[in-house]
């Protein structure tokens, strides 16, 4: 069975940092691209960040470029988003997506879907 568990949100003071993982299992992890897209609340999707499936490229958003780092440890199946100067408008449900490209925010552009992690931005 394909699975993506998002984990690491929660809530974080203005300027703050946190750290989001997503475990990847049923698939060849190390063979697809990654990607961030998040949800705001009342808002659509919003792609965030993308990474290569050997980790060479990583693009972001305007809107995190400089704030937000993405990486990947393919042996251990795991993606991750490292949040810095966090902002109120970043706080949003984060989820990870395999197989898509850049840009695509749609989950049926996506191999696999998690199930999101929500992070909560407030004094």
């Amino acid at each position: 069975e394909v699975q993506l568990v998002e984990s690491g949100g929660g809530s974080v003071q203005p300027g703050g940092s946190l750290r989001l993982s997503c475990a990847a299992s049923g698939f060849s992890f190390s063979s697809y691209t990654m990607s961030w897209v998040r949800q705001a609340p009342g808002k659509g999707l919003e792609w965030v960040s993308f990474m290569s499936s050997g980790g060479g490229r990583r693009i972001y958003a305007d809107s995190v470029k400089g704030r937000f780092t993405i990486s990947r440890d393919n042996a251990k199946n795991t993606l991750y988003l490292q949040m810095n100067s966090l902002k109120p408008e970043d706080t949003a449900v984060y989820f990870c997506a395999a197989d898509g490209l850049v840009g695509a925010f749609d989950p049926r552009e996506y191999h696999s879907w998690g199930q999101g992690t929500q992070v909560t931005v407030s004094s």
